[in-house]
C-alpha cells in the first residue's frame, strides 16, 4: 500500500535547505564516508599490496578535488589520472608526498611541464620512453616513470615487439627510474573469461624481460580475481564509487552517489493522450504525470527512458515517454493525489536504485552513468 505522508525533505536542517531555494533542478549527493569505506575494503582484500585510486575524468564525475583529498586523508598515496591537465589540477589539492601518474603518457613537448608539476608519466611506447630519457639526459638525473606493457588489450603499452627492441638495446631505459611496470585487464569483470589468465601469463613473461620493478595489474574487478593478480599496486576506479566490481554477484561496495530530482509540475491526462517527443508513450487510461527537472543534458541518458524508474518512498514510478534535454516524465498514477508538489524531490539514484540498476535499464555500464552526470546539479558532499 502507498503511504499517504508527504515526501520527506532531502535536507537535514533549515540552513541546508535554504541554501538551495530551488536554484538547481536536482541534488547530487556524494557520500565521501562511503567512498573511504570502499577504499579500505579494497585495501583489505589486497593483503600486502598497496591500493591506489583512479580519479580520472574528475573522479568519474564526482569531483576529483574532493574525492582525492578524502582518499589522501584515508591513507591513499598513489593516484592515477588519464591526462596531464588532470594531473596538474590534482596536484594543487594533494600533499607533496602523494604520487600522481598520467595513464595516457605525455604528448610530444609536454615532458618538462610534467616534471615541473611533480607528476609521473606512464610510458606507453618507445617514442614516449625516448622523449622521457632525452629529458633525463639534458638534466643529468634519473626521472621516475611507470612502464606499461600491452598484455593483450591492444590499447596502450609496449607490444612484445617493442619489448624485443628494448631488450636488444637496454640503454634506451637509462635515465628512467622505474616506479612500476603495469598492464591493464580487458575482461576482469568476467571472472571466467580465458583472457584473464592469458593476460596474466603475458604480463609475467614480458615484465621478466625488463629491469626489476614493482608490478601493477589489477583494476577494480581484477582485485576480485584473487591474489595472483594483485602484485604490488592495484588501481581500482569504479568500485571506489560504488559500481559492482563483479556483475551478477552481490555488490560488496557501499553506494556513494545519490540523485534526487525536483518536480516541476504534475498533470492529469486522459486515455489516448500522448506524452513527450515522438509521442512514444500514450496513456491507456486516465493517468497522472509528473515532470522532473533532469534530462539528458544532465547526464540522464535518453536510453534510460526505456525501462527507467524513479522512487517516492518505497514506491517505484516508471518513466513515461522519452527523456528530454532538460526534463523527464513519470507515471505517478499510483500515488495519492496530493503526495507530490512542485519542488518536491524524487529519487533517481539512491537506496532503491543503484548506479548498476540505472545502467542496466539504459543498456550501458555504471562507468558511463557516473561519468555522464552533468554540471547543473547542486552537489552535496557528505564527509
Amino acid at each position: 500500500m502507498v503511504r499517504t505522508a508527504r515526501v520527506q525533505p532531502l535536507f537535514d536542517d533549515v540552513a541546508e535547505r535554504d541554501a538551495d531555494p530551488g536554484a538547481a533542478g536536482a541534488v547530487l549527493t556524494i557520500d565521501l564516508t562511503a567512498l573511504v569505506a570502499n577504499y579500505h575494503l579494497l585495501q583489505g582484500r589486497l593483503g600486502g599490496a598497496d591500493c591506489a585510486a583512479v580519479v580520472k575524468a574528475d573522479a568519474y564525475g564526482l569531483g576529483a578535488a574532493r574525492v582525492a583529498a578524502s582518499l589522501s586523508r584515508a591513507g591513499c598515496r598513489h593516484f592515477f589520472v588519464a591526462h596531464l591537465q588532470e594531473g596538474i589540477e590534482l596536484r594543487r589539492v594533494l600533499p607533496a608526498e602523494a604520487e600522481i601518474f598520467i595513464l595516457n603518457g605525455l604528448m610530444p613537448g609536454a615532458e618538462a611541464l610534467c616534471l615541473d608539476r611533480g607528476l609521473t608519466p606512464v610510458l606507453n611506447s618507445l617514442d614516449q620512453v625516448d622523449r622521457w630519457t632525452a629529458l633525463s639526459r639534458r638534466l643529468g638525473a634519473a626521472l621516475a616513470a611507470i612502464l606499461q606493457i600491452d598484455s593483450g588489450m591492444a590499447r596502450l603499452g609496449l607490444s612484445p615487439a617493442e619489448i624485443d627492441r628494448l631488450t636488444r638495446d637496454p640503454a634506451r631505459l637509462d635515465g628512467v627510474a622505474l616506479r612500476a611496470v603495469m598492464s591493464h585487464l580487458a575482461c576482469a569483470d568476467e571472472p571466467d573469461h580465458p583472457a584473464n589468465r592469458a593476460q596474466l601469463a603475458m604480463f609475467e613473461a614480458q615484465r621478466r624481460r625488463l629491469p626489476p620493478a614493482p608490478a601493477s595489474f589489477a583494476n577494480s574487478s581484477g582485485i576480485f580475481l584473487g591474489a595472483d593478480y594483485h602484485f604490488d599496486l592495484a588501481r581500482p576506479g569504479a568500485a571506489l564509487y560504488g559500481v559492482a566490481p563483479v556483475p551478477d554477484a552481490p555488490n560488496p561496495m557501499r553506494p556513494v552517489v545519490g540523485l534526487d530530482a525536483r518536480v516541476i509540475q504534475t498533470r492529469r491526462i486522459a486515455a489516448g493522450d500522448a506524452v513527450g517527443y515522438g509521442h512514444a508513450f500514450r496513456a491507456t487510461g486516465p493517468m497522472r504525470i509528473a515532470t522532473l527537472a533532469v534530462g539528458y543534458a544532465d547526464g540522464w541518458l535518453r536510453s534510460a527512458g526505456r525501462a527507467g524508474l524513479a522512487y517516492v518512498g518505497d514506491q517505484a514510478l516508471p518513466i513515461a515517454g522519452r527523456v528530454s534535454m532538460d526534463s523527464l516524465t513519470l507515471d505517478i498514477s499510483v500515488l495519492p493525489a496530493d503526495m507530490l508538489q512542485p519542488g518536491d524531490f524524487v529519487e533517481l539514484l539512491g537506496p532503491h536504485r543503484s548506479i548498476d540498476d540505472v545502467a542496466a535499464a539504459a543498456g550501458t555500464i555504471g562507468y558511463e552513468i557516473l561519468t555522464s552526470l552533468g554540471g547543473r546539479y547542486r552537489r552535496r558532499y557528505i564527509d
